[in-house]
């Protein structure tokens, strides 16, 4: 393996710490309004309370990871990107003042604003990632120098669109697993009916993006005809979704959250396995314009001293997160220190 695919693999493992663990965030977000009372809305949130806030330091990572190992990709995507990611960091910025303001006034009015800020700040986050992830399968405008050339509503196609909305139910199904494991009582008999609909809702979409992408973009499954141990990939990620509500019903909701976290990490790799080496498609000349993990990295040198700095980084960001959800193990309980 060579360093640039090596360093695009620690990207990819970032992009999947960071789905995995800040995607269940947003699915409790965007399922906060179904909750029936303040109560459960209370749950809702302190089920998250305790690591919501580090969840977020994988996009930080992922961010920090382009502009040091493929600078050329970082450029461009901030700078075609540049209204969308706006709209994702006030989203992120939304979302931290509406966890920590919603419960410092009893009113219900004040309490339902943040409630209503969270919500739409959540979906927001989920939607603009499945936006971006979308242009980059499709591929946006690109010169001659690599520079985005297009407009903000160039973004705002519909292959993007469906993606943006298939990432919304993805990440509402993976929270509303995460809620099951972490509830008890009425509201856990509550949230174990939501998390077949999100399963539903997400299969519906999965579906209609599946036929869409296999339709208009074979270069996406080129890869796995090239032999038949890939074609084990989309196969073991529907099988992964289907087998949660199984467990579901078993009542064994930890192996559920499990065979969810599987499920994306699958659909993650199906995704980098249809774009390697790919990183930024152009839509103009793909041959000539576009980005990928060769023309765009730093040098060998540079690559070799940023994996030392990861093989000393990363574990400890591994250590701290498992630390955390160690400490706040458990059924969420409602107390005098909680949101």
């Amino acid at each position: 393996m060579d360093l640039e695919t090596l360093w695009y693999a620690v990207i990819g493992v970032a992009v999947l710490c960071y789905a995995l663990l800040d995607g269940f965030d947003l699915g409790v977000g965007a399922l906060l309004p179904f909750a029936r009372n303040d109560h459960e809305r209370r749950l809702f949130l302190n089920s998250i309370g305790p690591v919501w806030d580090g969840n977020e330091v994988w996009i930080v990572i992922v961010m920090g990871g382009l502009f040091a190992g493929f600078p050329g990709v970082y450029a461009t995507l901030f700078s075609g990107f540049y209204t969308l990611l706006m709209f994702l960091i006030a989203a992120l910025m939304f979302r931290a003042a509406a966890i920590e303001f919603r419960s410092k006034r009893p009113g219900p009015a004040w309490r339902q604003t943040w409630d209503l800020t969270f919500c739409i700040s959540s979906v927001t986050v989920a939607f603009v990632l499945g936006i971006i992830m979308g242009n980059l399968i499709v591929g946006i405008p690109l010169d001659s120098e690599q520079n985005y050339i297009g407009s903000f509503t160039d973004l705002l196609n519909a292959y993007s669109i469906l993606v943006g909305i298939t990432s919304v139910a993805l990440f509402a199904m993976h929270g509303a697993i995460y809620l099951a494991l972490k509830t008890e009582g009425e509201t856990h008999t509550f949230v174990r009916i939501w998390v077949n609909r999100t399963i539903a809702f997400f299969l519906i979409w999965y579906a209609i993006l599946s036929f869409i992408t296999v339709r208009h973009f074979p270069k996406m499954t080129d890869r796995l005809f090239e032999g038949p141990y890939w074609l084990v990939l989309p196969l073991l990620s529907i099988l992964a979704i289907l087998n949660v509500p199984r467990l579901i019903s078993r009542r064994s909701d930890g192996w559920a959250f499990i065979f969810s976290c599987i499920s994306i990490a699958f659909l993650l790799s199906l995704y980098m396995l249809g774009t390697y080496p790919i990183l930024v498609p152009s839509s103009l000349d793909p041959l000539s314009n576009t980005l990928t993990i060769y023309n765009t990295a730093s040098s060998h040198g540079t690559l070799i001293n940023l994996l030392i700095v990861v093989a000393i980084g990363l574990p400890l960001v591994l250590g701290y997160g498992v630390w955390i959800y160690r400490i706040f193990r458990g059924k969420v309980q409602i107390g005098h220190t909680s949101y």
